[in-house]
């Protein structure tokens, strides 16, 4: 995994993916106590940062294994990266999501074309569900996030946050990643060393399921004890992946863990003052930048917000309780 795949990812996502803004709000840098750059990935394609990655890896397939057909896991955002990435390279793709994902992403991804697999993320294991019917059925599997090509394709979001916060007068500080298995995470790290090596990476995960904070503390990979039941599906995973564990432990900061309550707060006050629909995993790294910014570093911090695909019940449940958006 290098800097090279993540420049062959961004040439082979030029006229695919969008290059989306780097969003600020004096309401926000006043609630925060200092400046506040939001990385919009809910206004990428399929609502999250996923399509990039998903992409990256379909793009890179030869005739044979397009003919095939994909295989993916996913609680909804990868699923749906992978199922437009697919169509639009004219190939099937089969999607193993939990049971209790969000409906709207279940849905989502059976509109896109994939036919949808749903399991219990509680009793099963969805890595050997996929690689089951992967054999089956000659597919090839695009994994979530411990695959190079995955990394390569969110790193292109570094690459963009490079050149935007350069326009922007910063050149330093800590970058706030949502966080599940690090796919993302790493792949800004990689791209930042390089690009703008002043930034300093920092995972941000919801209490409870904090495996990449407790990780990098006592330097070996840690498994969360549950699996389901939060709010934060999108980000939740057994453990930081074997690929992008060491290239966190190399790169970033130390991580950052939330209460779920604090996502719900941040949701409405993007909503509020950025008009940003946030999920409630695609809002925790700006939780951390407004709430828990005692260990923050920079006179300014660049927050990512992850994925916008939030379920109506959920995002009328942030809004009531939080709707004034302070």
């Amino acid at each position: 995994m290098n800097w090279e795949m993540i420049q062959a990812a961004q040439a082979r996502l030029a006229g695919h993916a969008r290059r989306t803004p780097l969003l600020s709000s004096p309401f926000i840098d006043q609630l925060a106590g200092r400046r506040v750059l939001i990385k919009a990935e809910p206004l990428q394609h399929t609502g999250s940062f996923k399509f990039r990655g998903a992409w990256s890896a379909i793009s890179a397939l030869d005739e044979e294994a397009l003919k095939a057909g994909v295989i993916a896991f996913s609680s909804g955002n990868h699923a749906q990266g992978v199922a437009l990435a697919a169509r639009q390279r004219g190939t099937a793709a089969v999607i193993i999501m939990p049971a209790d994902a969000p409906q709207l992403k279940i849905d989502n991804t059976r509109a896109l074309g994939a036919e949808v697999v749903l399991y219990d993320r509680a009793t099963e294991d969805r890595d050997a569900i996929g690689e089951e019917l992967s054999q089956a059925r000659g597919l090839t599997l695009i994994k979530p996030y411990d695959e190079p090509l995955v990394i390569a394709g969110q790193g292109t979001t570094g690459i963009e946050i490079a050149e935007q916060t350069a326009e922007a007068g910063v050149t330093s500080g800590d970058v706030l990643v949502c966080c599940g298995g690090g796919g993302l995470t790493s792949g800004i790290a990689l791209a930042l060393e390089v690009r703008a090596p002043g930034f300093r990476v920092r995972p941000v995960e919801p209490e409870g399921y904090d495996d990449v904070t407790r990780s990098l503390a006592e330097g070996k990979i840690r498994r969360n004890e549950q699996l389901a039941g939060g709010l934060c599906d999108a980000i939740v995973t057994p453990q930081p992946g074997n690929l992008t564990f060491p290239i966190m432990q190399r790169l970033c900061g130390p991580g950052v863990v939330v209460p779920e309550e604090d996502c719900l707060r941040a949701m409405a006050v993007a909503f509020s003052r950025l008009k940003l629909v946030l999920e409630p995993g695609g809002a925790v790294a700006l939780a951390a930048a407004l709430y828990h910014g005692a260990g923050i570093e920079g006179e300014a911090v660049v927050a990512i917000a992850s994925g916008g695909n939030v379920d109506a019940e959920v995002y009328r449940m942030a809004l009531e309780r939080y709707g004034d958006g302070d």
